[in-house]
């Protein structure tokens, strides 16, 4: 989430001639630094997949434990949502990373450093905030499936057309924490893969996942060119930045909505913005790309399960979404499901892996870059 919400800075450092300069050679410092990084690397104490696998994380299922039934099995959409409700699910300390400006909002607005900046364009950002939502200068669509799922292979998910679980709409192939993990009162910590918080299939016990996709950049082009041809690139990042702001929040909302209706994993919840920006609500909504599930080819077969074409969403052959300003993902409801980062992994797992998609040695490798060892 934070290199995503640096791309405004990064562009607005690029099209400043008395800026460019500097930030080419900063980045050139930067890779040589991870050059040096790399060739002195510690080698990671590490663990064989199978013995990961025998580390996992154990949930229970049954008791309290055991799996909410949604409301319905499918998908929904949800067309030309209220920019206003969404406003009020704004997380806005990466609204002020955008601008290279540091700090928890909203003691930012009163820092010693940064404070007078931060409220200048905190309060030039709440103004253009306010055109967009009167103006319907955004269109925020959003679309949600909650489907059968079960765990398969230790880790991997199967997710079902319907409750018969007999067709399989798509597999995801999880990824394991191999690192040795630390001991603490004599036990190790698990070493995780989402697929540890879904009822294994040969328990017999009916599970359930859900998937996500939501937009707030649809008509953002229209704006962009206007500030381009007035040369106003300040406004122009400002939008930007906005549009991506209400994209979270949109995912933010439409998460409370399936914990408390849709899903009624809990229905009870009473949860203040600041809280669940904390992330103090039960279940997850890991995307693809973030470290709990690091691979993004997934993106296609969501967006075809979800049918986000109908609502104005595509994802690239390279799986950048478009239009920008979205966000996707599935969501975990058992409540001992937690966020957590993959890491680094094993040759053996990445064999593994090759075997259980069937997919060249080559494609795993690119995809899975980021966490080899």
């Amino acid at each position: 989430m934070a290199d995503a919400s640096r791309s405004v800075s990064v562009a607005q450092s690029l099209l400043t001639p008395e800026q460019r300069d500097q930030y080419i050679a900063d980045i050139a410092t930067d890779y040589e630094r991870i050059r040096e990084q790399h060739a002195n690397r510690k080698i990671v104490p590490m663990l064989s997949i199978a013995q990961a696998r025998a580390n996992k994380m154990v949930v229970p299922f049954t008791g309290d434990d055991v799996p909410v039934k949604p409301k319905f099995i499918g998908r929904r959409e949800f067309r030309n949502v209220d920019l206003a409700t969404l406003a009020k699910y704004i997380d806005w300390a990466p609204f002020f990373q955008t601008w290279d400006l540091a700090g928890p909002f909203p003691a930012i607005l009163t820092d010693e450093v940064v404070g007078e900046t931060a409220s200048k364009v905190y309060e030039e950002g709440l103004a253009l905030l306010k055109k967009v939502i009167d103006g319907r200068w955004l269109t925020a669509n959003g679309v949600v499936a909650l489907m059968p799922a079960n765990s398969i292979n230790d880790d991997d998910i199967e997710i079902y057309t319907d409750e018969t679980r007999t067709e399989v709409a798509f597999t995801y192939y999880g990824i394991r924490q191999q690192t040795i993990k630390p001991v603490i009162d004599g036990v190790a910590r698990p070493n995780q893969c989402l697929a540890d918080f879904i009822a294994p299939k040969s328990s017999g016990i009916a599970d359930y996942i859900g998937l996500f996709a939501v937009t707030t950049g649809i008509g953002i082009e229209k704006y962009e060119k206007r500030f381009e041809d007035a040369h106003d690139d300040y406004s122009s990042i400002m939008l930007k930045s906005l549009a991506d702001r209400l994209a979270e929040a949109f995912a933010e909302q439409m998460h409370e909505r399936v914990r408390t209706d849709l899903w009624g994993t809990t229905p009870d919840e009473t949860l203040s913005n600041a809280e669940m920006i904390k992330e103090q609500y039960l279940g997850i909504r890991p995307a693809p790309g973030y470290p709990a599930c690091p691979e993004h080819t997934v993106k296609q077969e969501m967006f075809t399960l979800l049918q986000c074409a109908d609502i104005g969403m595509q994802v690239t052959e390279s799986h950048a979404m478009f239009p920008g300003a979205s966000v996707a993902g599935f969501y975990f409801g058992h409540r001992q499901s937690k966020y957590f980062s993959v890491g680094k992994i094993g040759e053996d797992q990445v064999k593994d892996m090759v075997t259980r998609r069937g997919a060249s040695r080559e494609d795993v490798e690119r995809w899975l870059a980021p966490n080899l060892s």
